[in-house]
């Protein structure tokens, strides 16, 4: 004769709110997901219309800016004859798997609701950032790149140096102190060109490589919660039938 086990009320009662539980974050995480995945594919939309946008005037888009507009990703141009001969701090960055800096230098900008804008010149590796000196060449065209937003400082990210002239995030008002830039936009500029004509640090263009797997996620997530589901179902049917 065999005998089977019945989950006792006060033990069922714990376990349905446990699983309650498992499910609200399950299903929260999985709808978060396909949150991301509807800003994701907007994002990746507006930088690949923006391969083929024309540059306009940073003064005229910082105006848009200043009237509540978003500028992130917005292909602009301007003038800023001396940006090879300004001086620059370093902000850590890793590309293609070597480690680095990008240098960022500050330029002025007339004619709109700021005086100066922090240019992302590009990345050089840490062994040669020391070689990219300030030098004489003189622009005779503008500069293009993108607007980019600040970013929050991680915090796994560890303390800026500005004593070094280093820093870990894009924080841009003690960037722009550090630099002596007047009344900077809330926004950088990374620049697509022109690259410098001697040695120097590499334009960064628009990302081509932006990952989207926010779909798979939610998959997952949903999945995980089905399945969690179907097993306290089956739990259920199993104690009713004893």
């Amino acid at each position: 004769m065999t005998t089977e086990l019945t989950v006792p009320r006060g033990v069922r009662w714990g376990l349905t709110s446990v699983v309650a539980v498992c499910l609200a974050i399950l299903v929260g995480l999985g709808t978060w997901q396909v949150q991301r995945l509807g800003w994701k594919t907007r994002l990746l939309a507006q930088i690949d219309a923006l391969r083929t946008a024309p540059a306009e005037p940073i003064e005229i888009a910082l105006r848009h800016l200043d009237q509540g507009g978003d500028l992130d990703y917005v292909r602009v141009q301007g003038q800023c004859p001396a940006l090879e001969q300004l001086p620059t701090i370093r902000l850590h960055a890793i590309r293609d798997g070597v480690l680095g800096y990008r240098l960022i230098a500050a330029c002025p900008v007339e004619g709109g609701p700021y005086r100066s804008v922090l240019v992302d010149r590009g990345f050089v590796s840490r062994e040669q950032a020391d070689q990219v000196v300030p030098g004489a060449t003189v622009l005779d065209g503008p500069i293009v790149g993108v607007l980019r937003k600040g970013d929050a400082k991680s915090v796994f990210a560890p303390a800026d140096r500005p004593d070094l002239r280093l820093w870990y995030s894009r924080n841009i008002p003690a960037m722009a102190r550090m630099l002596g830039a007047a009344s900077p936009a809330p926004l950088f500029l990374t620049l697509e060109k022109p690259a410098p004509k001697a040695f120097g640090p590499t334009p960064a263009p628009l990302p081509t490589d932006i990952p989207n797997n926010h779909l798979g996620y939610a998959i997952t997530w949903f999945g995980l919660a089905a399945a969690l589901l179907s097993v306290y179902i089956a739990m259920l049917r199993r104690d009713r039938r004893t």
